[in-house]
C-alpha cells in the first residue's frame, strides 16, 4: 500500500459557485465574482498555514469568453483590480505569483499588470500561487505540441517528460489534490495532463463560502486516500 504524503505539495482548485452564491442572495452575478475574488487571499493563507507549497486557482477558462459580454468585462476588471490590491501584500508574504494560460487575448494594460506581478514576485520562496486565467487544458496541450514542432524535436525523441517541459508548468509538480467547489463533479478542461493521478475532491460549498473548515475537511479526506499510481496494492 502506498502511503499518501501529507500535506499535499500541490493543491489545485476549480473555484465554482460564484453565480449561484449571488443568485441565492438576489444579487447580480458579478457580485458573486467579487465575493469569490475577496476569498482568494484568505484561502491562500490557510493553505500556506498547512505548508502547501503550490496552489493553483482556476479563475477564467478559455470557454469563459463565450459568456455574456458584460460578465466577461467584469471578470477582466476584477482580475485587474485584484492584481492592484493584492500583489504587494502577496509579495510581502513571500508568495510567488505565476500565470497559467494565454496572455495574448487579454487587454494590453491587464497583460502588463500580470507580467509585472509575476516579475515582482519571481524570486519569492514561499507558497507559489498559480493563477489560471484564460486557461484551457486542451489548448495548453495543443500549444505544447505546436512548440515541440517549432523546436524541431523528432517524433522518436518525444516522451512524456519531453512533452511536459512544453506545458505551462515545466517547473511545477503535478497537483496531488484537485478540489472543485460548488457541487459539480467534473474537471471542466482544467489541468488535463497534470491531473492524471490527482486525488479528486468535490464539495457542495460555493467558492465564496469556502473557508478554513472546508480546507481542513478536504485535507483530511486527502490524508485518508491511498495513492498507488497504477501499482497493485500490497497486502
Amino acid at each position: 500500500m502506498t502511503q499518501t504524503s501529507y500535506p499535499p505539495q500541490h493543491v489545485a482548485i476549480i473555484m465554482d459557485g460564484n453565480g449561484r452564491w449571488a443568485r441565492k442572495r438576489g444579487l447580480p452575478r458579478l457580485a458573486g465574482h467579487n465575493a469569490g475574488g475577496d476569498n482568494i487571499r484568505p484561502v491562500v493563507k490557510i493553505f500556506a498555514d498547512y505548508r502547501v507549497k503550490y496552489l493553483t486557482l482556476y479563475m477564467f477558462s478559455t470557454e469563459n469568453w463565450n459568456r455574456p459580454r458584460i460578465e466577461v468585462a467584469g471578470l477582466l476588471s476584477l482580475l485587474a483590480k485584484k492584481i492592484d490590491q493584492e500583489t504587494q501584500a502577496f509579495h510581502r508574504e513571500n508568495v510567488r505569483l505565476v500565470h497559467l494560460g494565454r496572455l495574448d487575448r487579454l487587454p494590453q494594460k491587464l497583460r502588463e499588470k500580470v507580467k509585472a506581478a509575476v516579475e515582482l514576485t519571481k524570486d519569492n520562496t514561499g507558497l507559489t500561487l498559480c493563477l489560471a486565467f484564460d486557461y484551457g487544458g486542451r489548448d495548453e496541450i495543443a500549444q505544447a505540441a505546436r512548440r515541440i514542432a517549432d523546436a524541431g524535436i523528432p517524433g522518436d525523441k518525444i516522451d512524456e517528460s519531453v512533452f511536459a517541459r512544453y506545458l505551462y508548468t515545466p517547473d511545477i509538480p503535478d497537483p496531488d489534490l484537485l478540489i472543485r467547489t460548488g457541487g459539480e463533479s467534473r474537471l471542466s478542461n482544467f489541468l488535463l495532463w497534470q491531473a492524471a493521478y490527482s486525488e479528486l475532491y468535490f464539495t457542495p460549498v460555493l467558492w465564496p463560502d469556502f473557508g478554513r473548515k472546508d480546507v481542513e475537511e478536504a485535507l483530511a479526506e486527502y490524508k485518508r486516500r491511498q495513492r498507488r499510481f497504477g501499482r497493485i496494492q500490497s497486502s
